[in-house]
């Protein structure tokens, strides 16, 4: 796969277009690594050829193929841990006491291959089992991402040893999986009915989504100029509840915007407040 200089800054300016993506200027080896196979099956011999076609033939479902291919992460389960921690024990407390009689709304924004928001939906469980009755109304998780096939693999709620293995306990995988086979799990239903998965670019309008009392948007602004970061969390802040929650990963800081969310610490980590 021929990368030029040229092709490639074709290729950056139509992935941040695309999907608000800044590849850096050193990238090239991620980007033939993700696209080398596609291109080959197409036939196509470089990135200038390959914006071209997807130009020229906007339909023809290439131009889905390749944003797949450059926004498809692996994730892990109760990454960094302290999140799930403080979820259950600061702001799921909170949101029930702010919120009496209603079921909360929790948005996972850029849920990947599914671990973040099935894991909420366990840390979920954990809570309901150590304060019984407290969420009488239940709670519903959106999980979002750009990537159709991936959020296929996330419906299914199935896993194989490889993906399980990455952060989940033995006590969590006996108590939330069923075994389906040599090296495969599956989610238990009771977990996966809280989640509803959506295919969303965080680019579009919001309107759709609703209101949520928590917002999980972790480890995805990175990939964002300064700009569509900005624009991301200014909406991301129209849909939470005055009080809502925002995390963020734990590289991640959210500077500037102090009319619209304050910074809470939770020794670890920090999480963000809607004002």
């Amino acid at each position: 796969m021929s990368t030029g200089n040229l092709d490639f800054e074709q290729f950056r300016i139509f992935l941040e277009k695309a999907c608000g993506i800044l590849l850096g200027e050193n990238k090239q080896y991620l980007v033939a690594s993700r696209l080398n196979k596609l291109m080959e099956q197409q036939g196509i011999k470089s990135l200038g050829e390959l914006v071209q076609r997807i130009q020229t033939q906007p339909r023809g479902g290439l131009r889905e193929q390749v944003v797949d291919a450059m926004t498809t992460n692996e994730t892990l389960w109760f990454r960094d841990t302290y999140p799930f921690e403080v979820l259950k024990n600061k702001v799921l407390p909170e949101q029930i006491k702010a919120n009496p009689g209603q079921r909360l709304r929790i948005w996972s924004a850029a849920c990947s291959s599914g671990q973040e928001p099935y894991s909420i939906s366990m840390a979920i469980d954990e809570f309901e089992r150590s304060n019984i009755g407290q969420l009488r109304m239940g709670a519903q998780i959106v999980a979002t991402d750009l990537s159709g096939s991936m959020l296929n693999n996330c419906k299914s709620g199935e896993y194989d040893s490889l993906a399980i293995a990455r952060g989940l306990s033995q006590e969590r995988l006996q108590r939330y999986f069923d075994p389906k086979g040599p090296g495969r799990w599956a989610i238990k239903p009771a977990v996966r009915s809280r989640v509803e998965f959506r295919s969303f670019n965080l680019l579009d309008s919001y309107a759709a989504l609703g209101k949520f009392d928590i917002v999980f948007c972790r480890n995805v602004l990175i990939y964002f100029s300064a700009q569509v970061k900005k624009d991301i969390l200014l909406r991301i802040h129209g849909t939470l509840k005055p009080g809502g929650y925002l995390f963020l990963g734990a590289s991640e800081a959210l500077n500037g915007l102090p009319d619209h969310y304050q910074m809470v610490q939770c020794s670890p980590g920090i999480i963000y407040q809607a004002k």
